[in-house]
C-alpha cells in the first residue's frame, strides 16, 4: 500500500470512528427523558417501561454474536455503512407512534447498533495499532456526546415541536443520514479482506471471560442510568425538563471521563488499579443519587457518575485492543465481550424497574447498584492484568489461556 493510499484510508477510518460513534448512543438515551410520556401516551404500564429500556441491551448482546461473521463477509466499512442504514430505518418505525412500531423500531436500532460496536474496536487496532488507547477515547467521547445532546434536547424539542415523543425520536434518523452521506463519501472505493479465523477459541479463555465480565458490569449500570435516571431525579421532586438536562450532563461529562483512558493506559501496563478505583466512584454516584438531601448533592454526584462510568466504558472498549494480540482477535474478543456482556447488562433495567414497583422506593433497587459496583471492581481487578489472550488466527492455548503481550 502507497504512502498515500495509507493516508487517505487512515483519514478516512478517523471519518468514519468519528461520524458512526456520534449516531449511535441517541436511539438509546434519547428516550428515558420522555418514557413517562410515552407509557401515559399509550396506556402503558411501568413493567411495560421497563422492558422497553431492557430491549436495547438484550438487542447489542443477541445481534453482536452475527457482527464478527459480517465483517469477514463484507469487510468493516461495508458493515459499517450498513448498519447505518439499518439505524436510519429503526428511528423513522419507532416516529409511527404505536406500540409495536416502538418495539420493532427499538430491535432494529439494536441490531445496528451492536454490528457497529463489535466492528469499530477492530477497525481501530487495525488502522491505529500503536494509538489504540487514543482513538478509543475519540470514539468514545464521540459517543457519549452524541447520546447527552440527545438526552438533553429531546424534551424541549418536542415542546417545540407540539409533540410528545414521536416527533422527538423520528427526527433522530437525521443525524443519521448526514452521517450515512458523509461516510459512504469519504470510504468510496475502500475495501478491507479479511482472513478466515477461529473466534470459538476465546469461549474457553479465563481472560476473555473476565473482560467480558467487567463489560458486563459497567454496561449493566450504564443502561440503568439511560433508563431510570431521570425517574430517580423526578422523585427527588425535579421536573421532568431538569431530569432531562441531568441525564445530558452525565452523559456529557462522560466524555470527559474517558478523556481519562489514554492518558492512563499510556503510562500504566497494568489497568488494575484504574478499574477497581472506577467501581468504587460509581458506587458513591448512585449513593449520592439516590440519597441526596439536595438538588445540588443529586447534580455533584451525577458529575461523579458520568465521570466515573465514562471512564469505565473507555477502559472496557480499549480493553479489547489491549488483551488481543491483532484486529482478527480484537473484533472476536469485542463480539464475545459485547455480546455476552451486553445480555448480562440487560438484566439491569428490567430488575431496577420491578424492584421499583414492588417496593415504591428507591433504597431496594440501591442495594442491587451496590453489589453490581462491588462486582465491577473485582472484575476490572483481573480484567486489567497486563495479558494477551491467544490470537483466534490458528493459535493454540497454553497454561490458563493466556500470553504475555
Amino acid at each position: 500500500m502507497t504512502t498515500q493510499l495509507r493516508e487517505r484510508f487512515a483519514i478516512g477510518t478517523s471519518v468514519l470512528v468519528v461520524l458512526v460513534a456520534l449516531a449511535l448512543r441517541p436511539p438509546v438515551t434519547a428516550v428515558a427523558p420522555v418514557l413517562d410520556r410515552i407509557l401515559g401516551d399509550l396506556g402503558l404500564s411501568s413493567t411495560f417501561g421497563g422492558v422497553l429500556t431492557t430491549l436495547p441491551p438484550v438487542c447489542l448482546g443477541v445481534f453482536a454474536f452475527v457482527a464478527p461473521r459480517l465483517r469477514q463477509r463484507f469487510g468493516d466499512e461495508r458493515v459499517l455503512v450498513g448498519c447505518l442504514v439499518v439505524l436510519l430505518a429503526g428511528n423513522l418505525l419507532r416516529a409511527a407512534g404505536s406500540v409495536w412500531a416502538l418495539v420493532g423500531g427499538t430491535v432494529v436500532v439494536g441490531a445496528g447498533i451492536a454490528v457497529a460496536n463489535v466492528a469499530l474496536p477492530g477497525v481501530i487496532k487495525r488502522d491505529f495499532p500503536s494509538r489504540v488507547p487514543g482513538v478509543t477515547a475519540l470514539y468514545t467521547m464521540c459517543l457519549t456526546l452524541g447520546g447527552a445532546l440527545a438526552a438533553s434536547v429531546v424534551v424541549p424539542l418536542g415542546g417545540a415541536l407540539g409533540s410528545a415523543w414521536r416527533l422527538p425520536l423520528g427526527l433522530l434518523a437525521v443525524p443519521v443520514l448526514l452521517a450515512l452521506l458523509l461516510c459512504a463519501f469519504a470510504l468510496r472505493g475502500a475495501v478491507s479482506r479479511q482472513r478466515v479465523v477461529r473466534p470459538g477459541l476465546l469461549w474457553r479463555n479465563r481472560l476473555a471471560w473476565q473482560v467480558t465480565g467487567f463489560m458486563g458490569a459497567q454496561s449493566l449500570m450504564a443502561y440503568v442510568v439511560f433508563g431510570w435516571l431521570p425517574s430517580m431525579a423526578q422523585s427527588q421532586g425535579m421536573s421532568a425538563e431538569a431530569a432531562g438536562a441531568l441525564l445530558g450532563v452525565q452523559a456529557a461529562v462522560q466524555a470527559l471521563g474517558s478523556l481519562t483512558v489514554p492518558v492512563l493506559c499510556r503510562r500504566l501496563r497494568d489497568q488494575r488499579w484504574v478499574a477497581m478505583a472506577l467501581g468504587v466512584l460509581t458506587a458513591l454516584g448512585f449513593a449520592g443519587v439516590l440519597l441526596a438531601p439536595g438538588t445540588a448533592v443529586v447534580w455533584t454526584a451525577t458529575v461523579v457518575l458520568g465521570l466515573a462510568q465514562g471512564a469505565a466504558f473507555g477502559l472496557a472498549l480499549t480493553l479489547f485492543g489491549l488483551r488481543a494480540p491483532d484486529s482478527d482477535t480484537t473484533v472476536a474478543l469485542s463480539g464475545m465481550a459485547q455480546g455476552a456482556g451486553y445480555l448480562i447488562a440487560a438484566t439491569g433495567p428490567l430488575l431496577i424497574g420491578v424492584l421499583h414497583g414492588a417496593t415504591g422506593g428507591w433504597s431496594v433497587p440501591l442495594v442491587l447498584l451496590m453489589v453490581c459496583c462491588a462486582g465491577e471492581t473485582v472484575l476490572g481487578a483481573v480484567a486489567g492484568r497486563d495479558r494477551q489472550v491467544p490470537s483466534v488466527i490458528g493459535a493454540q492455548h497454553a497454561g490458563d489461556g493466556t500470553t504475555a503481550p
